[in-house]
């Protein structure tokens, strides 16, 4: 019997959700993607010690001798953030996306700025631009970015996406790709209503994709559609025949040892959308639509904010390795204060809900699968309480 992961790859393009160089060996997927988050994550594996100490030896020399620690830092984080995409770049034949600066997400300008020079760094490295991906987060200002860059050859994907409204203006905005987030959709809805758990077919994550999959095709969008943040395997097999779908290491796994019949959900050809109607998003409407839209707003924002978090946490870990590399002082309370600043009910511990990081991190530092972090599992998984030399 095939199993399901090889079913879904031959109708959908299967992206690999990790940071992690070896699980994208494991799985073999055409394309892969990444964030700070995902970044924090693999940086604690002592194997990629090297291309972080890399990263933080070029941007001394690049940024100057003497400069502010945090400008090397920054400098580094962008280096950082490109050398894992061309290690990944090595390994899938496909395309690779980098996120902009999550703290980025409400200015246009600065968001533009930032794409170009990653793309530049990529071009220093003898990668092209089409092997690339910006990762933009779906705000009005986002899109507006992505915009520009799209019409300089630069692709993007456009990431934290929630609401019907936000897809709709990147598709009229022409954006590459779109990343509609299933898994944390249903996270709203099942802290919102209540409900433990939604049949796959009623999954409120699945529905929304399958809207804007729909719509698209009917309307003759080009954006491609990327369900991303999986909770289980039955949001995938309902989105099956999808553009991509990208999945963390743990769910390719289970596919991989599952056998049984996969059904094409999602099919171009048999496809019809409830809005006959193509609507025009302007950012009046954007701002209309995404105000009365509770999960939308509350997700994007919450999103971000953890996205920001993940990447004043990995400046933080940079700052300590660059000081260990230069002979100076480690930095001592950051699993404090990262703990402090997600145990939301001050409870002593740290559920998934309350985790404003990325899933990865979370399924990282989660050792035991009990779908709590204690402050022993933020301290050996970030690896603070090291010695100053293993980072």
């Amino acid at each position: 019997m095939v199993t399901l992961l090889e079913q879904l790859s031959s109708m959908t393009v299967v992206v690999a959700d990790t940071g992690e160089l070896d699980a994208i060996r494991r799985f073999t997927p055409r394309d892969a993607t990444t964030n700070p988050s995902l970044i924090l994550a693999a940086a604690q594996i002592p194997t990629y010690q090297t291309l972080i100490d890399e990263a933080l030896k070029s941007s001394r020399v690049r940024i100057g001798i003497g400069s502010p620690v945090e400008e090397v830092v920054e400098e580094a984080l962008d280096e950082i953030c490109v050398i894992f995409g061309k290690e990944i770049l090595k390994i899938v034949p496909g395309r690779v996306s980098t996120e902009v600066d999550a703290r980025l997400s409400f200015d246009t300008d600065a968001t533009i700025a930032k794409a170009r020079k990653l793309i530049s760094l990529y071009n220093e490295l003898g990668i092209s631009k089409d092997r690339v991906l910006i990762k933009i987060a779906s705000t009005w200002e986002g899109i507006k970015a992505a915009e520009v860059l799209e019409k300089e050859g630069i692709h993007c994907n456009l990431t934290l996406l929630f609401g019907f409204i936000q897809a709709v203006a990147c598709a009229q905005a022409d954006v590459k790709l779109i990343s509609p987030f299933v898994g944390r959709i249903l996270d709203w809805y099942k802290a919102d209503t209540g409900i433990d758990s939604y049949p796959g077919p009623e999954d409120p994550g699945v529905i929304s994709v399958t809207k804007i999959y729909n719509y698209f095709k009917s309307h003759g969008y080009k954006t491609e559609v990327m369900g991303a943040s999986f909770r289980n395997i039955d949001e995938i097999i309902e989105l099956a025949g999808c553009d991509l779908l990208t999945i963390s290491p743990k769910l390719l796994e289970q596919l991989r040892n599952t056998e049984g019949p996969l059904i094409r959900k999602l099919d171009v050809k048999n496809n019809s959308s409830i809005d006959s109607k193509d609507l025009k998003v302007d950012k009046k409407r954007f701002d209309s639509e995404m105000a009365t839209d509770r999960m939308a707003r509350e997700k994007l924002d919450e999103g971000i904010r953890g996205f920001s978090k993940a990447i004043e946490t990995l400046e933080a870990q940079l700052a300590h390795r660059l000081a260990v590399l230069e002979g100076g002082a480690a930095f001592s309370h950051a699993v404090q204060e990262i703990f402090m600043l997600n145990d939301l009910d001050g409870d002593g511990c740290i559920t998934r809900e309350e985790w404003l990081g990325s899933d990865a991190v979370f399924d990282a530092l989660d050792h035991d699968h009990d779908g709590r972090l204690l402050q022993d599992d933020v301290r050996s998984g970030l690896g603070a309480a090291l010695a100053l030399s293993s980072f």
